[in-house]
């Protein structure tokens, strides 16, 4: 029985981690629950689950962790607020379920320096299958990592006819139901971009050996290159519970969780290179990662603030990324610490902001 922390649980991951605990009450016990503000789900959840310690917001989250002894904390926390509870979680020592990207692309060296070896398992379907992937080698004989990207809404089309997305199209997400940023980084590939610097991040591999190949089925979720030739992919139906019952129960499987692929029914798989004119943002994440220390951070924030503008009708669907890259190249970076990163975060807002006010 494994004792579970879940940190924005009435968000997406929140609510399919309920999901697979509530499948599974012989191998999960909900200890603790926090949600950014709807006070009252996460109050219908914990009655649910006979949970007695809840919190709100990403103050009372650190603390939550670190007054709640558990052996799991899955952050699905939204966004770079939760770089705070991931170290708290760190420094419990309990395992990591790892959903809020954010948090180690902002904090990079600094969660890495807090994490013992093993301790942060993935849940992004992409680093997940990685992780499974990888447990068919040693490191010393990984070639390259290739990261599967759907392609989004508007996979195909050339950047010139990118310029009149509306919000609403940019929100038309093919494959996956997530929230405004994460589901507008997915049509823009900044998600993408974000995803190849958690990779390197998470499994120490150079930037010149992570690919990223376009699959619009979204049924092979990522691949491991290795050195003899062979390339090892995890394969499934697009559904987050499989990699979140992955990131609480790692390194066991939980039996049941989905629902297999029909190999009883013809189907195609394609694969395509990624148009890097037309979506530079991997290329941009790439020069941002090599860069290190707070460039991520400020990548990240200044995509956030112009991701919002956009949606407001201030800027257009190509002004995205040339905000960011504006930001990004005037950049110096800061200290490599919890202030350090808050610090170039609050600089890349207003930085953007006023860019974006032009």
């Amino acid at each position: 029985m494994r004792r579970i922390t879940i940190l924005g649980s009435t968000g997406s991951i929140g609510v399919q981690a309920l999901d697979v605990v509530r499948a599974h009450p012989d191998l999960f016990e909900v200890v603790g629950l926090s949600a950014g503000s709807d006070r009252q789900g996460v109050a219908a959840q914990a009655a649910e689950f006979g949970v007695e310690h809840t919190a709100l917001g990403a103050d009372e989250s650190v603390q939550l962790v670190r007054d709640v002894r558990a052996d799991v904390v899955l952050n699905g926390i939204t966004g770079s607020v939760g770089l705070a509870p991931t170290l708290a979680a760190l420094d419990s020592g309990a395992s990591l379920a790892l959903a809020n990207k954010e948090s180690l692309i902002v904090g990079g060296d600094l969660v890495k320096g807090r994490a013992a070896p093993g301790q942060i398992v993935p849940v992004d379907s992409e680093h997940s299958a990685i992780a499974q992937a990888l447990r068919s080698g040693s490191d010393r004989e990984v070639r390259r990592l290739v990261l599967t990207a759907s392609g989004g809404p508007f996979r195909g089309r050339t950047r010139d006819s990118l310029a009149d997305v509306t919000p609403r199209e940019a929100l038309a997400h093919p494959t996956w139901d997530m929230g405004l940023v994460v589901t507008t980084n997915s049509s823009t590939l900044v998600n993408k971009g974000l995803e190849v610097i958690e990779a390197h991040l998470l499994f120490d591999v150079d930037y010149d050996h992570i690919d990223v190949t376009v699959h619009p089925q979204s049924i092979v979720h990522s691949m491991v290159e290795f050195v003899d030739g062979s390339t090892i992919a995890q394969a499934s139906p697009p559904d987050m519970r499989l990699p979140i019952s992955l990131g609480l129960a790692w390194p066991d499987r939980v039996e049941g969780v989905g629902v297999p692929l029909d190999w009883t029914r013809a189907s195609t798989w394609t694969f395509e290179p990624l148009d890097e004119q037309a979506f530079p943002a991997v290329r941009l994440a790439k020069q941002v990662g090599r860069a290190g220390g707070t460039h991520p951070a400020v990548f990240n924030a200044a995509n956030e603030q112009a991701v919002l503008a956009f949606h407001a009708g201030r800027v257009r669907y190509l002004d995205i990324l040339d905000v960011v890259e504006a930001v990004v190249d005037r950049h110096t970076a800061g200290e490599n610490s919890l202030e350090g990163v808050l610090d170039a975060e609050r600089w890349a807002r207003a930085e953007a902001d006023a860019l974006l006010a032009r």
